[in-house]
């Protein structure tokens, strides 16, 4: 598929990827919300400059983990959120997100990531 792109980390001195649909202007709206928990994928969101854009969790059933990366893919900050949450944000401008919802497909990632 074409929305579907390898997503490649490396955190704590280790590499790994995994897929992720690509956002476009709906998706990114929407994100998980009104998502499944066993069927969620994780989702990439990609932004042409800089962003501080906060997010939310409302209407998201299960809690996930978010990524924020910088315009090389590196790493700043890693969350775990819970369902429900009104504002989630970070203070460094980011270039791309990764949501991945905590469910089985993700599990690895996830513990590693988050530790649980």
């Amino acid at each position: 598929m074409k929305n579907i792109q390898k997503v490649s980390l490396e955190h704590k001195g280790k590499r790994f990827s995994f897929d992720a649909k690509i956002c476009g202007f709906f998706d990114t709206i929407l994100g998980l919300m009104f998502k499944s928990r066993k069927n969620a994928q994780a989702l990439l969101f990609k932004f042409d400059k800089p962003s501080r854009t906060k997010l939310h969790s409302f209407f998201v059933f299960f809690p996930f983990v978010v990524v924020w990366l910088d315009n090389k893919g590196k790493i700043i900050v890693i969350k775990k959120v819970k369902p429900f949450t009104p504002v989630i944000s970070i203070k460094k401008p980011y270039s791309r997100i990764i949501e991945i919802p905590i469910n089985k497909k993700y599990n690895g990632i996830v513990k590693f990531l988050v530790g649980d």
